[in-house]
């Protein structure tokens, strides 16, 4: 399937490995040409390589901490007008919320909440004068069914959802789409370091943990990363107008819930 997004360009935010590179990489085997962020720039440009080599994709690298305003500012400058934008970013900590004070709570909010909101801020206007925009939002299957000790993230990407809600009911319209993806457990980087939290209070290998909680999914596994960009894609592409303010979950089926 065309998804009529040849030629168009994207920002892919926190983009050099997991599940912001497996985005990057569907969006620019559709032809989609790149603006890549991530801290790392060793990372971040191997990852502008690998992409580029197997896609053709123009792919500029910009190696920053997107959370910071002179990291957004640095992101736009590279891609001032894109037809695309995948905000992404590390989640917070996992921990007790006894243990944070107001700057662990202001440094998840500007990280998963109020950054996607500046950067979507900085853009919808352009895409609603083209009209077409596609905005996806990374955020996470604790949106639906909170995850005791991600606290952080839980408040924070809840936030977003709601902002999302309203906004995306606007922008439709015009043709500029705002939808969530939220990942379940997907065999990421980002997995494993909270499962080595877990498997340490209950006392077991991360290897060991691991498995269980595998085992323990309905679809018997962890996500691939591909399989999240693929999503992503189909969100984005010319053909998913009519879908916005969504909150798509992928998660093999964890979620015990009808809708």
């Amino acid at each position: 399937m065309d998804l009529g997004l040849k030629g168009k360009k994207a920002i892919v935010c926190a983009s050099s490995k997991g599940l912001g590179r497996a985005c990057a990489m569907a969006l620019a085997r559709e032809g989609v040409d790149l603006v890549i962020n991530s801290r790392t720039e060793a990372a971040l440009e191997a990852t502008a390589a690998e992409i580029a080599q197997e896609t053709g994709a123009t792919v500029t690298p910009v190696a920053c901490d997107v959370t910071t305003e002179a990291g957004r500012e640095a992101v736009l400058a590279a891609c001032p007008a894109p037809d695309i934008l995948v905000n992404n970013a590390g989640g917070p900590p996992p921990g007790d919320f006894r243990d944070w004070d107001r700057d662990d709570w202001i440094k998840a909010l500007d990280a998963n909440m109020l950054t996607p909101i500046f950067l979507i801020k900085a853009t919808v206007d352009g895409m609603i004068g083209r009209k077409f925009g596609r905005i996806v939002n990374i955020t996470s299957g604790a949106v639906k069914a909170p995850i005791e000790i991600l606290g952080l993230s839980n408040g924070a990407r809840a936030g977003l959802t709601g902002f999302i809600a309203g906004l995306s009911r606007k922008t439709v319209r015009h043709n500029v789409t705002i939808n969530n993806l939220l990942p379940g457990p997907f065999d990421t980087d980002r997995l494993r370091a909270n499962m080595k939290v877990s498997a340490e209070k209950a006392g077991i290998s991360v290897e060991e943990f691991a498995a269980q909680r595998a085992a323990g999914n309905p679809a018997g596994r962890f996500g691939d990363p591909d399989e999240f960009g693929h999503a992503c894609a189909f969100l984005c592409a010319a053909q998913s107008g009519f879908i916005t303010g969504q909150n798509l979950l992928l998660d093999g089926g964890a979620f015990p819930g009808t809708l």
